[in-house]
């Protein structure tokens, strides 16, 4: 006895008709290119923002009468550029009573020591380094 009865898929096949090819190799490719895209991102987001342009720090402070304030400040730069860093004296209720911008030219050694005299309101109890910025680096380090 033969059987004449189409196959299970054929039948289906000629109902609905054929089945297209799987998308799932381009999705996969698609995520796969999104995804080393933002890895190459990320990686140049980090480098970028641990290597800045200029960065300092405050090696010390003297109050050196109540309207006066001195204070040294290490500034590396990585490229001979002008840079600008800004201190603030405080007093004892953190208020702030004098505050200074130094400019350090392009044509100066690219790290330095850098003396500070800051001028007061009235007796200042501290000295901070709010940091320093170039034309490319607009947040203070």
């Amino acid at each position: 006895m033969t059987d004449s009865s189409p196959s299970p898929t054929a039948d289906l096949n000629a109902r609905y008709g054929r089945t297209g090819r799987s998308r799932r190799p381009l999705i996969v490719a698609a995520v796969a290119v999104v995804a080393l895209a933002g890895l190459a991102w990320l990686v140049w987001v980090a480098w970028a923002q641990s290597h800045p342009p200029v960065q300092s720090q405050l090696q010390g402070f003297e109050i050196v009468s109540p309207t006066s304030a001195k204070a040294t400040v290490k500034v590396d730069r990585n490229e001979s550029v002008e840079a600008v860093c800004r201190l603030q004296a405080k007093a004892a209720d953190f208020s702030i009573v004098g505050e200074v911008s130094v400019t350090v030219p392009a044509d100066s050694p690219r790290d330095q020591v850098v003396p500070v005299t800051l001028t007061t309101q009235r007796s200042a109890t501290s000295v901070v380094l709010i940091g320093c910025t170039t034309a490319d680096q607009h947040r203070p380090r």
